[in-house]
């Protein structure tokens, strides 16, 4: 596994399966920052950090132009669940690195429960902060420094890491038979639509994300700078 590439969001073929920051958080009447600050500002520190979210949704495109089937994401979410969270191993990462590895000294949580609602995967994690951070906030491991940003009011995201290939279907590329499920990182903005950090359960639906939309507010948006920039080479050509 080592030895294997990141594939590219357009790229088809046989590689380390990440689904890469989207650059982008989509605007709604809720703040996200705000639902989550409120919601840590309200944790008992002393307890475990402890948050659901969105992990990942069969069936449906990502910002990456990807698709994972059901089938495939299924049997992946069950060995997942069999062989690594249960067994207590179910370590992921603060971003994604460039590996199918996984550095304990980037561990920042651990996944410790996975379900199905309809085609959308949830889990629960706990964040794996210090006694240093509970007791006298510092900040002295990657778990310390997720929960710090959370404190702080910053959006959290999770996407998943795994290895395989890649085949077009249509528009979208499709994670194939040979896909293996490795983690799920936190990032700054996740590609699958509404795989956010959230802290009780009813808030899911406060991070819904409609990838149609957003598309055509680009579209919109980038339609609106080209007329902007012929539009003022039409006044400078007229002077």
């Amino acid at each position: 596994m080592q030895n294997l590439r990141i594939l590219s969001p357009t790229e088809i073929g046989r590689g380390i399966l990440i689904e890469y920051d989207a650059g982008y958080v989509s605007p709604n009447e809720f703040s996200n920052d705000r639902i989550l600050k409120e919601n840590f500002n309200t944790t008992d520190h002393s307890k475990p950090f402890e948050f659901y979210a969105v992990l990942q949704k069969y069936d449906t495109p990502n910002r990456n132009g990807r698709v994972y089937p059901e089938k495939i994401l299924r049997r992946e979410a069950d060995n997942y669940t069999k062989n690594y969270i249960k067994r207590g191993t179910s370590l992921s990462e603060l971003n994604h690195p460039e590996s199918s590895l996984i550095d304990l000294d980037r561990v920042s949580h651990i996944i410790t429960d996975m379900w199905w609602d309809k085609n959308v995967l949830l889990g629960k994690l706990k964040l794996l902060t210090s006694p240093g951070f509970h007791e006298r906030g510092i900040v002295s491991t990657k778990g310390d420094q997720a929960a710090n940003l959370l404190r702080q009011g910053v959006t959290l995201g999770i996407s998943s890491r795994g290895v395989g290939s890649l085949a077009k279907r249509g528009e979208q590329n499709e994670v194939q038979e040979d896909f293996e499920l490795i983690c799920f990182d936190l990032v700054s903005s996740p590609s699958t639509p509404g795989a956010y950090l959230f802290k009780d359960e009813k808030d899911r639906f406060k991070y819904e994300e409609n990838l149609q939309e957003e598309k055509e507010l680009k579209q919109q948006r980038e339609m609106g700078g080209s007329l902007d920039l012929m539009k003022k080479l039409t006044d400078y050509l007229s002077k």
